[in-house]
């Protein structure tokens, strides 16, 4: 008699192939931060600017960088190039500003 082969339990939760999965990352909110609307949209002195303000970022400028790398990453694929350009300069000039204090 033949024995019956066991899956283990990590391959038995994946999704079957070309399945969309949710991720835990849609489901994150934020209450301590609150960005204008629009931000992302506008040039990256603006963007860096923003996010280095208290009012944004009660932090500092360090929660502000995380946050636009969260919109980033987020993003994903859904970022034209020039918009994603925009916001690596953008990233940059934070990053200065966080390393000038």
């Amino acid at each position: 008699m033949p024995s019956a082969r066991k899956v283990p339990a990590r391959a038995a939760s994946r999704s079957a192939p070309g399945k969309k999965t949710k991720r835990w990352v849609a489901k994150v909110k934020t209450d301590s931060t609150h960005p204008p609307a629009g931000l992302f949209t506008k040039d990256a002195a603006t963007i860096a600017r923003s996010l280095a303000s208290k009012k944004v970022s009660p932090k500092g400028p360090a929660s502000g960088l995380r946050m636009l790398t969260y919109f980033i990453n987020r993003a994903g694929s859904g970022l034209d190039s020039r918009r994603r350009t925009e916001l690596a300069r953008a990233k940059r000039l934070l990053s200065a500003r966080i390393h000038r204090e």
